[in-house]
């Protein structure tokens, strides 16, 4: 099979560095940067083959753009992207020079920062019936009617309990919003999974910023209380935020 190169993110090389972690496909080959002036792609060898988007794959592109970040501010490219020389690369970061160097310079000292809220399901409903008396008092009524009776009413239980876990959810997901946002340069609402999920959201944070938003999504924890779960995970490649995307012919298309 054709060799090529495999490339993980865009970084400023100075000097070609190597990095202690091994290239994706589980050969041991090694991650190294292919450079042009001051701008680098951090790269290994490869088959010249299409990655299925499996776990193991994904895994290892994202471990080695997170290697690279604990030393270089990264650009990450799009997964499974590769090439077949390093005189193409070489020729693909002449082409893009000024867009890597700026986007480069614009990610310098930030990191992606993400957060999952999520209702605990033994919780939640249990708060809901207290909090909202009708809903209450219509379940209380119905209690001791056999279910062919109550129909109807467990009908509108149903309905009036979607609705006001509607409601739950959308206050604190903009009381969450409201508090984390002001904190980060930009912020990135992700597609939310489930009936409990209420926030699925990346920041881009400033380093300087980044005590200050570990201090408010404790803040966030401690105000929810037993009804909410928090998923917090730090220090991540600005996966949502960039997204370098190289075509084979040697351009590049960048979206933030």
């Amino acid at each position: 099979m054709e060799e090529g190169l495999y490339i993980y993110c865009i970084v400023e090389s100075k000097e070609p560095c190597s990095f202690d972690i091994e290239g994706i496909g589980g050969r041991g080959d090694k991650v190294y940067t292919v450079s042009l002036d001051h701008i680098g792609a951090v790269v290994s060898a490869s088959p010249v083959k299409r990655y299925s988007v499996a776990r193991e794959y994904l895994m290892a592109h994202e471990r080695v753009i997170e290697e690279v970040m604990k030393t270089h501010t990264v650009l990450p490219v799009r997964f499974a992207t590769i090439t077949e020389s390093e005189e193409k690369i070489r020729m693909i970061l002449g082409r893009e020079y000024a867009r890597f160097a700026g986007l480069l310079k614009q990610m310098a000292d930030k990191k992606e920062l993400g957060l999952k809220m999520l209702f605990k399901e033994d919780m939640v409903y249990g708060e809901l019936l207290e909090k909202y008396g009708d809903v209450k008092t219509l379940k209380q009524k119905i209690e001791s009617l056999p279910a062919e009776k109550s129909y109807h009413q467990r009908m509108e239980i149903g309905r009036m309990v979607e609705a006001a876990l509607r409601r739950e959810k959308e206050f604190y997901r903009e009381y969450a919003l409201n508090r984390l946002a002001p904190l980060s340069v930009e912020v990135k609402t992700n597609k939310e999974y489930g009936d409990m999920m209420i926030v699925n959201a990346s920041f881009l944070v400033v380093k300087e910023k980044e005590r200050e938003f570990d201090l408010a999504v404790q803040e966030l924890a401690d105000k929810c209380g037993d009804m909410v779960r928090l998923k917090y995970v730090g220090t991540l490649p600005p996966f949502n935020f960039v997204n370098i995307v190289i075509n084979t012919d040697g351009g590049s298309q960048c979206s933030l």
